[in-house]
């Protein structure tokens, strides 16, 4: 009864996390977009940084632009701060359904320090990003022309210092917003000398027949190409194949030697003798003695169980449909809350299987649980956010920010976590195993290279990849770049075939490791099942050098260390995956014969 009260408990608190999320990610809290003609339209201006350094992002008059005496900042929540946002009111006047004719901003003269600071940034291909109405605008700061320079010459620098803005509406709703350069409405600052610059702006209003709960599906058009959606249907179709071919080949295989071993060891079993056993069967005795590093172990499962409680979660929003195009940090928000109220499931599932597993020290179980993922995490956050800090970068979070994440562990996650080690140690579950164990472990004879721990992760982990390697350069492309990523409904199918062949590949290693006489199957099947994480992080690298322009250290070490605590994530993730199919398939197997 305590049992079935600790799950219905974490399913309420589940559905709650959803419906919080959901509410508060798709009410605008703007406005309801209906504007009169005259009507003032919230226009904020979020960040420059160069073009192909996602993280490496600064406030918007950081470079020397027209800025007021008291810049007023729009108030953001705890995902936009995440995603490195700080939302400043933009210093252009476009009023609903009013014309603009060209209109100064300020009349500036910049001195030789901001002349080469916009000259770097105009090089660097900086770009800029604002909202007008909730609708993302992006465009670049200016433009430099390399071509036919020769070592002498130096290169034409062009600062753009006209924005144009064409505005479609439907009624008293904005539809779409986007920015036009005047070629002629440039300031070179190829010279390093001190430059008047007149900042000017036009705006025009252009009637559309676009309706307004269409207004975002331009953004996710590049997603639903044909050409996109093919390849996205050949990945999954490759993957199907990898699936069916690896689910054939273990059903005929495991199946028919499964049966001939079922048929050898049960055939006159009473004219056989112990001796003479052989394979699987003759390490009974050991193949259900618990392995060494208990409180860790369990606490990997914990972990991982959360991490996949998580990604279900997660899933589940975005098939909703809450994850839509430039909902400014609804991802963060939903990672932070979900993984906060899912500690949980961590507590319960790595006490539980502790006691299971006749631990004793369940409290130090407890902490170790609690920080095995958020430990590396939180080492790795205190680095990249001191680099962004140097950098005086947008992406460093802010001291108030900190102790609101700070708060949420301590005042949610930590207490969940224990309620649900105390509700995982109260259950007192017994482990089922067919066989009984003897008191002294059977010696494992020695194996070749192939059969040892490096070669079966090796094989356990390029099968799940290269059923998902295709699907990762969007992801990557998407996190890492500024493609949008809108078909989740693919995505999910992938994790599923990922979650499949990595259940399969893993019970097959299980299965030959057992019938080598190795009987420590527990951790080696959470290795080879968390091993797709490390073939993850070497496709980072493979990314990194020969599919993005990044540069930098601070955008190199933004993207090695998020990518390592998300393949970490991964690793403890897929190995509890492995594990747990392990462990069924050790279990029928063994209870099919008759053991002494």
């Amino acid at each position: 009864m305590e049992k079935s009260t600790a799950s219905l408990g974490g399913v309420i608190v589940i559905l709650c996390c959803c419906c919080c999320c959901f509410i508060s990610h798709v009410t605008c809290d703007a406005s309801d977009h209906r504007y009169k003609e005259g009507d003032s339209v919230p226009f904020y201006a979020n960040k420059v940084g160069p073009f192909h350094n996602p993280s490496e992002t600064y406030r918007y008059f950081d470079l020397p632009f027209c800025s007021p005496d008291n810049v007023e900042e729009k108030k953001e929540d705890l995902g936009e701060v995440l995603n490195g946002d700080r939302l400043v009111v933009a210093p252009y006047k476009l009023d609903f359904l009013i014309d603009t004719e060209t209109e100064s901003i300020c009349k500036k003269r910049l001195t030789r320090k901001e002349v080469a600071q916009l000259r770097a940034a105009v090089l660097k291909d900086y770009f800029f990003t604002m909202y007008y109405d909730d609708l993302p605008i992006w465009g670049f700061l200016g433009k430099f022309d390399s071509e036919n320079q020769d070592e002498t010459t130096a290169t034409k620098v062009y600062l753009f210092n006209h924005l144009h803005f064409e505005i479609l509406y439907n009624k008293d709703r904005i539809i779409d917003v986007f920015i036009r350069n005047d070629p002629k409405g440039v300031v070179d600052l190829t010279e390093d000398r001190e430059v008047d610059v007149d900042f000017t702006y036009s705006a025009k209003w252009t009637p559309t027949d676009i309706t307004f709960d269409k207004r975002l599906e331009k953004y996710s058009q590049t997603s639903l190409l044909f050409s996109h959606l093919e390849i996205h249907w050949f990945s999954i179709f490759n993957s199907c194949v990898i699936v069916l071919l690896l689910t054939g080949f273990l059903a005929t295989i495991l199946m028919h030697v499964l049966k001939n071993d079922f048929v050898k060891f049960t055939h006159d079993e009473e004219a056989v003798d112990d001796d003479e056993e052989s394979g699987w069967k003759y390490i009974h005795g050991d193949v259900f003695r618990y392995p060494r590093y208990k409180s860790l172990f369990a606490a990997a499962l914990g972990t991982g169980s959360q991490l996949f409680t998580l990604a279900i979660l997660i899933f589940m929003l975005a098939l909703v449909g809450v994850f839509y195009p430039y909902n400014r940090g609804a991802m963060f928000t939903a990672l932070v809350v979900i993984y906060a109220l899912t500690s949980g499931v961590a507590g319960y599932t790595a006490a539980s299987f502790y006691y299971m597993i006749e631990g004793k020290n369940w409290g130090r179980n407890l902490i170790l649980t609690g920080s095995l993922f958020s430990g590396p995490l939180f080492l790795t956050f205190c680095f990249l956010n001191t680099v962004a800090l140097a950098y005086n970068s947008t992406a460093a979070l802010p001291f108030g920010t900190i102790v609101v994440i700070f708060l949420i562990w301590t005042l949610v996650t930590s207490p969940l976590l224990v309620l649900g080690g105390i509700a995982g140690k109260n259950s007192r579950p017994e482990f089922q195993a067919p066989c009984r164990t003897t008191k002294y472990p059977r010696e494992i004879p020695q194996l070749p290279w192939y059969r040892r721990t490096l070669a079966q992760m090796a094989m356990a982990g390029f099968l799940p990849f290269s059923a998902i390697y295709i699907e990762l350069y969007y992801i990557f492309a998407s996190v890492w770049g500024h493609q949008i990523y809108t078909v989740y409904s693919i995505l999910f199918i992938v994790f599923i075939i990922l979650l499949i062949v990595t259940a399969f590949i893993t019970v097959a290693l299980t299965y030959f490791q057992l019938a080598a006489e190795d009987h420590q199957w527990w951790w080696r099947s959470f290795l080879c099942g968390g091993s797709t994480g490390l073939f993850i992080y070497w496709y980072c690298m493979f990314f990194y050098n020969a599919r993005s322009d990044m540069y930098g250290f601070m955008q190199t070490s933004f993207f090695f260390g998020y990518m390592a605590c998300i393949c970490y994530g991964f690793f403890l993730m897929l190995g509890t995956v492995g594990f747990r199919a392990s462990l069924i398939f050790v279990r029928h197997m063994y209870r099919s014969i008759k053991c002494e």
